[in-house]
């Protein structure tokens, strides 16, 4: 694991354990001392405790006790609910981004579309995943409601990418880097009822992801 740099530890150490978490490299109901995670890191044990206390307040650790923490265990359930639940809030804003934006050009976002494939192609997966949070959760805060952007930020963190490095050995995960691109293309367009519905073939194809295959 890369070490960390002295620059905001507490947040290079959430965002360090955030990526494990998502990426499923750390077992879902095992327990982890801060100490261990510190040492990983290359860091102290107080940024690494703030860290995870702030992944505690998200829903995505567990806090044990003289302890350290653990994740908690999704069920199929639990990630179908996720899943409908993102849906019901991330295909409709998405529809809404083309007109609010009235065919404005996005050259950040599309930069960042660019920016996610490339990361697909190189296997890079923590890059992919960083700039895919920028990606989104960017073009839903243009439509300026900043409860709907947590609400979003806080699913996408409670979701698990188990699939994501088979994916990426087997060039799969460039197909879902270059649907941000189409994106960038709709509302360039402003065409709004294309956005949602790329925006919903998206998670769709995300919802695969989670199960470890190209589409659900």
């Amino acid at each position: 694991m890369t070490m960390l740099k002295s620059v905001s530890l507490r947040e290079q150490a959430r965002e360090a354990v955030r990526a494990q978490i998502v990426l499923g490299e750390i077992v879902p109901g095992q327990v982890l001392s801060v100490v261990s995670v510190a040492a990983t890191l290359g860091v102290s044990i107080t940024p690494v405790r703030e860290a995870v206390m702030d992944l505690a307040n998200l829903g995505m650790v567990e806090i044990i006790r003289n302890r350290g923490f653990r994740v908690p265990v999704l069920t199929e359930h639990d990630l179908g609910e996720i899943f409908a639940l993102r849906s019901m809030l991330e295909v409709p804003a998405m529809g809404e981004v083309p007109a609010k934006l009235d065919g404005k050009p996005i050259p950040e976002f599309r930069e960042l579309a660019e920016q996610i494939t490339d990361a697909a192609r190189r296997s890079d997966l923590v890059a992919f995943l960083d700039l895919d949070r920028q990606f989104h959760l960017g073009l839903i805060g243009l439509l300026g409601n900043e409860r709907l952007v947590a609400a979003v930020a806080r699913l996408r963190d409670q979701a698990r990418m188990h699939g994501l490095q088979k994916l990426a050995d087997q060039g799969e995960l460039t197909e879902s880097g270059e649907e941000h691109i189409a994106l960038v293309d709709a509302i360039e367009a402003n065409d709004g009822e294309l956005a949602a519905r790329l925006m919903r073939r998206h998670l769709v194809h995300s919802r695969g992801i989670w199960a470890g295959r190209a589409d659900a």
